[in-house]
């Protein structure tokens, strides 16, 4: 294959991932359809079965690009400090998740289907970058804290990753759930923020450590 057509297919394949992220900004996972999504691209909704066999297939492009954008938020951090206390570890991880408000609500609530109804090809990318944002946690951790142990890095990433991918449902809830809560008797006053719930888990981790 040449370049020119190795461009033209990430190109189109970015379209089409493109198309289904503004789709998601207002309907639900199980609304978007293919068909939609080939409506908002340049090109035929069949030609959309060229490029991902599945709408889940696609879902899980967009999962992928956000997975790489945080990747490089992390990577900044790095960067851009010499030295930082667990505050500001803590600090730093729950801002870089504030803009990925997208990965957290695909990982927390359709992981599982987009996984289920996609090819192993597209499994194994989405893999690859989620391992990609797995060591950069540890390199910040090997960077600020370099107290710590392999292992002790390592035992942070395992718990502050199973958090990181169920902690939407405690950050955003849809009207018919705050109303249930109400009725519940949660004092929704308190309910802290994304922020807040990261800042806090990585921080009292960290302390941990």
């Amino acid at each position: 294959m040449t370049r020119s057509a190795e461009e033209r297919i990430t190109a189109r394949r970015e379209e089409i991932v493109d198309a289904c992220e503004k789709l998601y900004q207002t309907k639900s996972f199980k609304e978007v359809a293919i068909k939609e999504i080939g409506e908002v691209t340049t090109f035929t909704r069949t030609s959309v079965y060229n490029y991902f066999q599945t709408k889940e297939e696609i879902f899980l492009g967009l999962l992928k690009r956000e997975y790489d954008l945080w990747v490089c938020d992390l990577e900044r951090i790095i960067e851009d400090h010499e030295s930082m206390t667990n505050d500001g570890i803590a600090d730093s991880l729950a801002k870089s998740l504030e803009p990925r408000v997208r990965l957290l609500k695909l990982v927390s609530m359709n992981l599982y289907d987009m996984e289920d109804n996609s090819r192993l090809e597209n499994i194994v990318e989405l893999k690859t970058a989620y391992k990609k944002s797995m060591n950069a946690v540890g390199d910040i951790l090997a960077k600020f804290r370099p107290d710590l142990s392999s292992d002790r890095r390592l035992n942070f990433v395992f718990v502050f990753f199973p958090f990181v991918l169920g902690v939407y449902p405690y950050a955003f809830s849809t009207e018919k759930q705050i109303e249930a809560m109400k009725l519940a008797g949660f004092d929704l006053k308190k309910r802290p923020t994304l922020y807040e719930l990261v800042y806090n888990c990585a921080r009292q981790m960290l302390e941990s450590l």
